[in-house]
C-alpha cells in the first residue's frame, strides 16, 4: 500500500492500538490531551506544496469535531512551508481546530515536543498521527511516551479508550478556545522580552474566589483528576463527594476562576478546607497547570490564609508528595507555611504566627463571590 493509499483508507474508519512500547503495559496510560496531526496525506489527500488543492477527509473532520467536544486539543506537525500550509488550513475552514501548527523540515519529534511545551502538558498525554511509518517510528523512538497512530486509524480514534476522558464538561468544550487565546497571550509576552513583571501587570488579571455551586462540581472533580503539579495532596473527589463536603458545616469547597484582558480562563483552582474551632485545614488546594506561570497559586493561597486569620483560625495545610508536585511545596513555603515537627504522614504545615498575613499580589486583583 502506498502512503497515499494508506491515507485514503482512513475513510473506512479502521482503528487499532497505538504504535508504542507503552501499549503492551497493563497499567493504562493517561487520557490523551492533545492529538498532533501530520497534514499532507493524513488530514487531506494530497501535498499542498506540490500544488495540490485537497479537501480534508470526511473521517478526519468527524474526529476533529468529536475530540474537540471532549476537550481534547488538536495541533499539527507537518512538512512544508508554513505560509502555504497555513493558508490552505484557513481556506479549507479547519485552521480554527488547531491550537498550534508546526510546519517545517526538522524532526517531527522536535515539533511534537515544542507543541507539548507550548501547551504546558506532559508528553505522555500527547498522541501523534501520520501516514508515513518512518515519521511515526522517529517520533516513537525519540519520544516513546507519545502514542503513535497510522493515518488509516483517524476515523476510529474517538472509539479508543485513551481518547475518552472521564469528564466531558462545558469547560472541556471550550478548551480549544482557551488555548488559542493563550497563544495570543504568548505573542504579547514575547513583546515584553525579559520584563516578566511588566507582562503580568499588563494582563489585568482578576481572580474570583467563591463557594462552589452545583454547576461547578463536575469541573472541580475534573480538576482533581487532571491537575498534578500545583496540587497539595493528590486527593481526588467525584462530584458526589464534593457535594457532600459542600453541604457539611465543617467543610468549605471553593473554586477560583481567572480572567484577563484577553479573555476568560474559566475555573482554574479548587480548595477543600476542613474547619475546626481553632484551625482551617487545607486538605486539598490545586491550580491548573495552564495558569502556573501567572503566579496565581501563591495568590490563591494568600487569599485563603487571610480568610482563615480573619475567621480566627490558624491556617494549616496537608501536603502529600508526589512525583509531580514539588513546586507546590515551594509555593506553600513561600506563602508562609512551615512544617509542624513530628507531622510527616501527611506532612502538616501551619502558617507562621510570627509572619504577617500575606498582602494581595500586585499583578492580580482578587474578588470574592459576594463582591
Amino acid at each position: 500500500m502506498t502512503d497515499r493509499q494508506e491515507a485514503t483508507a482512513q475513510a473506512a474508519g479502521s482503528a487499532g492500538s497505538a504504535e508504542t512500547p507503552e501499549a503492551g503495559k497493563s497499567s493504562p496510560a493517561p487520557v490523551v490531551k492533545c492529538l498532533v496531526w501530520d497534514l499532507d496525506d493524513t488530514v487531506w489527500d494530497g501535498v499542498v506544496l506540490e500544488n495540490d488543492d485537497p479537501e480534508p477527509f470526511p473521517a478526519v473532520l468527524k474526529t476533529l469535531r468529536a475530540l474537540d467536544e471532549r476537550g481534547i486539543l488538536h495541533a499539527a506537525a507537518s512538512r512544508g512551508e508554513y505560509a502555504i500550509t497555513s493558508r490552505h488550513l484557513d481556506e479549507r475552514g479547519v485552521e480554527e481546530w488547531f491550537c498550534d501548527v508546526q510546519v517545517g523540515w526538522g524532526a517531527k519529534s522536535a515539533a511534537v515536543r515544542r507543541i507539548a511545551e507550548g501547551l504546558n502538558i506532559g508528553l505522555d498525554t500527547v498522541a501523534f498521527i501520520d501516514n508515513d511509518p518512518v515519521e511515526r517510528a522517529e517520533v516513537a523512538s525519540v519520544l516513546p511516551m507519545v502514542r503513535c497512530y497510522a493515518a488509516g486509524q483517524a476515523g476510529g480514534l474517538p472509539d479508543l479508550p485513551e481518547f475518552q476522558p472521564e469528564f466531558v464538561t462545558e469547560e472541556a468544550g471550550r478548551r480549544r478556545h482557551l488555548y488559542r487565546t493563550e497563544r495570543k497571550r504568548q505573542v504579547a509576552e514575547e513583546e515584553f522580552g525579559d520584563d516578566r513583571q511588566g507582562f503580568l501587570a499588563s494582563l489585568d488579571l482578576v481572580m474570583t474566589v467563591r463557594e462552589a455551586t452545583e454547576e461547578d462540581l463536575v469541573r472541580a472533580s475534573e480538576l482533581t483528576v487532571r491537575t498534578h503539579q500545583l496540587n497539595t495532596s493528590g486527593l481526588t473527589y467525584d462530584a458526589g463527594e464534593l457535594r457532600e463536603l459542600r453541604a457539611s458545616p465543617d467543610h468549605r469547597v471553593q473554586v477560583a476562576a481567572l480572567r484577563d484582558r484577553f479573555g476568560d480562563y474559566g475555573v482554574i483552582g479548587l480548595a477543600v478546607t476542613e474547619l475546626t474551632p481553632e484551625e482551617s485545614v487545607l486538605r486539598l488546594m490545586l491550580m491548573s497547570c495552564r495558569v502556573a506561570s501567572r503566579g496565581v497559586g501563591t495568590v490563591l493561597l494568600g487569599h485563603l490564609v487571610r480568610e482563615s486569620i480573619a475567621g480566627g483560625r490558624r491556617p494549616v495545610a496537608h501536603f502529600v508528595p508526589t512525583e509531580a508536585n514539588r513546586n507546590m511545596l515551594v509555593t506553600l513555603r513561600f506563602a508562609g507555611y512551615t512544617p509542624v515537627p513530628g507531622e510527616e504522614d501527611p506532612l502538616v504545615l501551619a502558617f507562621d504566627p510570627d509572619r504577617p498575613a500575606p498582602a494581595q499580589a500586585g499583578h492580580v486583583r482578587v474578588v470574592t463571590g459576594t463582591d
